[in-house]
């Protein structure tokens, strides 16, 4: 036992004395030591220096004012592009709806004939400025309408399920530009089994399938888009 404690006397010694002494004043806390034994099996001491703690200014909160007005504007976006999408999509059922009436039975060129028509009158400002106003047109009394098809006191719906499907085709293309005019700017026609008196007062510009399709040369009374 005495052997034991004279022994280890002088490793707690040199332990001891491998410890730097600390300055007045200087926090015994700020530089942590921890003791491993070495490969050796010496005795070592490393330092662990305290984290350094980086503090990062908080960034200022949006002013209320400020979020206020983002949120109203974001809401806006939103709301506007909600309009625009079901105005587009009012649009083009109406169109297409033209097209499969007037046109299922013709060729595609003959269908974008027909909303080519249909366009044009939207954009000439002698008929009304959206889609479905140049279709509904005059269709307040049976058989007064632009289009026969909208005031001929039968169904509206589409029963062609793959007739409908190209029209809607057909009508998504003229709508986004994607299909040029056939027509050459026409703004009236008629099938080729009838021959309509103010046909003979228009320039005619194309034959498409079973129509024939007209501009005016000359101011004229406004005259069915179709007959027949």
């Amino acid at each position: 036992m005495l052997k034991r404690t004279i022994l280890m006397a002088p490793v707690a010694f040199a332990v001891a004395a491998m410890r730097p002494a600390t300055l007045p004043g200087q926090n015994q806390l700020s530089v942590k030591s921890t003791i491993h034994r070495s490969s050796a099996g010496d005795l070592a001491e490393s330092r662990v220096p305290d984290p350094v703690v980086r503090l990062t200014p908080p960034t200022e909160p949006p002013k209320p004012e400020s979020a206020s007005a983002t949120l109203a504007q974001d809401s806006h976006v939103k709301a506007s592009r909600s309009r625009h999408s079901r105005k587009f999509d009012k649009a083009l059922r109406c169109l297409a709806l033209n097209v499969y009436h007037e046109a299922r039975s013709e060729p595609v060129v003959g269908q974008v004939a027909v909303a080519a028509v249909t366009l044009n009158r939207v954009a000439s400002g002698a008929f009304p400025d959206s889609v479905c106003g140049v279709v509904e047109q005059g269709g307040q009394e049976r058989n007064h309408c632009q289009f026969s098809w909208w005031c001929d006191g039968r169904t509206d719906a589409p029963r062609n399920k793959d007739a409908w499907q190209e029209a809607l085709r057909v009508s998504l293309r003229a709508l986004t530009g994607k299909a040029p005019d056939p027509t050459g700017g026409a703004l009236f026609y008629h099938t080729t089994s009838v021959h309509p008196r103010w046909s003979r007062t228009f320039e005619r510009t194309a034959r498409i399938g079973r129509h024939l399709f007209y501009k005016p040369g000359r101011a004229e009374p406004l005259r069915l888009a179709s007959a027949g």
